[in-house]
């Protein structure tokens, strides 16, 4: 049997168990770029498109995908999610996408954060596919998390 067919008692996938963790406030901020060609961009801040808003429905796709992290994400547990934010910033070859997602809870809010962002990314890619097949999601990164006993993280930049 190989390596990866076989498991045994000590490497069955489990969900870590939180019960003895403390509620604290959980702050975590994920950013991601979505690169494209200058005429798609254009379109876009043009709201030019056939799919219609291409940014506001990336926000919205992107907090309806937070909510629906414990869902798809193996081993991430279901948190009350208190907010999320979702900014779009410009760059010179597409856009950046940044959540900002806070929970108070036993666990971290990093998942439901990389999940909006990733989903947020994908929809634009959905609405521009069209005319633009080339483009490219990438740099999906955690820049900030705080709460919990693990302290506070800061990206360097």
């Amino acid at each position: 049997m190989s390596e990866l067919t076989h498991l045994n008692a000590n490497s069955n996938p489990k969900m870590v168990n939180v019960t003895h963790k403390d509620i604290t406030k959980r702050i975590a901020k994920v950013a991601g770029k979505i690169y494209m060609q200058p005429q798609t961009k254009q379109r876009i801040k043009d709201d030019n498109l056939k799919k219609g808003a291409v940014l506001q429905t990336a926000i919205i796709g992107a907090i309806m995908a937070s909510k629906k992290t414990s869902e798809l994400i193996p081993m991430c547990h279901n948190i009350l999610i208190d907010g999320v934010d979702v900014e779009i910033e410009e760059f010179e070859e597409g856009f950046e996408l940044i959540v900002t997602a806070t929970t108070t809870a036993k666990t971290g809010i990093e998942m439901e954060a990389i999940t909006a962002c990733c989903i947020g990314l994908a929809t634009i890619y959905d609405m521009a596919k069209a005319i633009d097949r080339g483009m490219v999601i990438s740099d999906i990164r955690l820049l900030h998390k705080s709460g919990g006993k693990s302290g506070t993280y800061e990206r360097e930049k």
